[in-house]
């Protein structure tokens, strides 16, 4: 791959904001008079204590926190305004009893085992990674408690009962169409695939990235694996570029993530580096730099959608702690919310009633558009391709 073709590919996405795709079916709620908090498919509850707990799950130290840092935000942003704006009813405040899961399963275990069985909260939020969910989540479908994964991506999380639930793109709804879209733009015909094999998020996006390529007739020149906490790249990628590959593709988490695009550059790489949703963080391009320029990833959420409530989240959030948010602060946002919603139907603290309302949500408004949830409990919204440009996150598209 020449600069030519990294030059090129940059130059597609100018005028951002003028891409038909970047709204698709958010387009729909793209009106002055929606706005997040009036769904009026349920009347004011009646019945609700003054307090209802809810409990959130989030990656808030180690290298995961560049996830969970921005989910804590996002669920103390969304509780404001459902409290400030009366939601649950004159005088119900929703609250959110936090524990840090660091990214380790045994701790998201004994998270999920103190909310649901010593805190009695009506539902969970949570856990930040997949593996931290395949862990977790059982002790909440024991409980008959519900619990939506905001970042859970991999292969089978509602597999695991009918309590859990997701607002989460899975990898196989988001890099089909990444890959497709990247393959129509840069005639990609054959890659090299690079992939953590340790972990259940990593391993299920290589699965899904593997299926697509073959799909999209494109040849994969070479594998290569890493484990979580590897810090040297060095020998994978040389064995990986030495095959001149149009793009290297990449299943990895943050902390690796890092590492895998800025050792890639120093090895004289410029080609488009393609990743899973383990890459589509902020913290990843500021940690990169300059080397993130050429990044694509599928997502959720762009900052860029124009949809009115999409920019008044992100304009809230960005006044209430003076930084950008993510995909990952959107969907925890929009997670909050329906909680908010299914307790608001239910008129009630039933764990089981909460799970029928919240399973019973279709199109509400939100900033990842218009959301349901389908039959097995995963999330239906349109998905968006993103580009890595001078440290930000813009969308993928061709010029008419």
């Amino acid at each position: 791959m020449k600069r030519s073709r990294i030059v090129l590919y940059l130059l597609i996405i100018t005028s951002v904001a003028l891409l038909p795709f970047v709204a698709m079916a958010q387009d729909e709620v793209a009106t002055e008079d929606v706005q997040i908090g009036f769904w009026d498919e349920c009347p004011a509850p009646e019945n609700l204590p003054e307090t209802v707990s809810i409990g959130a799950i989030f990656g808030l130290s180690g290298p995961i926190s560049v996830y969970g840092g921005s989910q804590s935000q996002a669920v103390e942003l969304a509780l404001t305004e459902i409290n400030e704006s009366g939601y649950l009813g004159e005088g119900v405040t929703l609250v959110a009893i936090t524990e840090d899961s660091a990214g380790d399963g045994e701790q998201a275990i004994a998270a999920m085992t103190k909310l649901v069985e010593e805190d009695q909260v009506v539902a969970v939020l949570g856990p930040t990674l997949s593996t931290e969910a395949f862990s977790a989540d059982p002790v909440a479908q024991e409980n008959g408690t519900s619990v939506m994964g905001v970042s859970n991506t991999a292969i089978g999380i509602t597999d695991m009962g009918d309590y859990v639930f997701r607002d989460s793109l899975p990898e196989s709804s988001v890099i089909p169409g990444t890959i497709a879209q990247a393959t129509t733009i840069l005639g990609l015909e054959r890659v090299g695939v690079l992939y953590g094999n340790d972990d259940d998020f990593t391993l299920s996006g290589y699965d899904v990235f593997v299926q697509a390529l073959e799909d999209n007739n494109i040849e994969i020149i070479g594998e290569e694996t890493f484990a979580r906490g590897d810090v040297d790249f060095n020998p994978q990628l040389t064995s990986l570029i030495a095959g001149e590959p149009d793009a290297l593709v990449v299943s990895a988490l943050a902390a690796e993530a890092v590492q895998i695009i800025t050792q890639a550059r120093a090895l004289g790489y410029e080609g488009p580096i393609i990743g899973g949703n383990g890459l589509n963080s902020p913290a990843v391009l500021e940690q990169s730099g300059e080397a993130s320029n050429g990044v694509i990833v599928g997502a959720a959420w762009n900052i860029a959608n124009p949809a009115p409530l999409s920019v008044e989240f992100a304009m809230n959030f960005e006044e209430a702690y003076e930084a950008a948010p993510d995909q990952f602060a959107a969907q925890a946002y929009t997670g909050a919310w329906l909680y908010a919603t299914a307790i608001r139907c239910a008129d009630s603290v039933d764990r089981t009633e909460i799970r029928d309302a919240l399973a019973a949500i279709q199109d509400f408004p939100s900033p990842l558009g218009l959301f349901s949830f389908a039959e097995d409990r995963n999330p239906i919204h349109d998905p968006v391709v993103q580009i890595a440009q001078d440290g930000k996150f813009a969308v993928l598209g061709a010029e008419e």
